[in-house]
């Protein structure tokens, strides 16, 4: 219960706190409150920033939308609504899309193994 209450209120924990953020095992990282798949592993990358980032999201898990005030959109997941973090563009970083998606730890869980998807 306390996992969709923090969820649902779309907070963040303090940078470098969170369970995944130096975290690079092979697997998939799923939604923590439905267990959807949102990213392999293999798209994870260290930006620096205190928390797990990924440069693409899984074609169709991550929905997106632009915060109230517009200079940060807001990422949720796509089959339950759940908040997951922000996504960044333009930032400079050496991935393919030039995104940075700014997850929180307690909004995945890591599934270990190779991934199928």
């Amino acid at each position: 219960m306390r996992l969709a209450y923090h969820c649902s209120l779309m907070t963040y924990r303090p940078k470098f706190t969170g369970e995944y953020d130096k975290v690079f095992e092979e697997g998939v990282y799923n939604c923590a409150g439905c267990g959807t798949p949102l990213y392999k592993s293999t798209t994870k990358f260290d930006s620096g920033c205190g928390w797990p980032a990924f440069y693409e999201g899984l074609p169709g898990a991550i929905n997106r939308s632009p915060d109230p005030d517009g200079r940060r959109t807001e990422i949720t997941c796509a089959a339950c609504g759940g908040h997951l973090g922000h996504v960044f563009k333009g930032e400079g970083h050496k991935v393919p899309t030039d995104e940075r998606h700014c997850v929180n730890s307690v909004s995945v869980k890591l599934v270990p193994g190779k991934s199928t998807l």
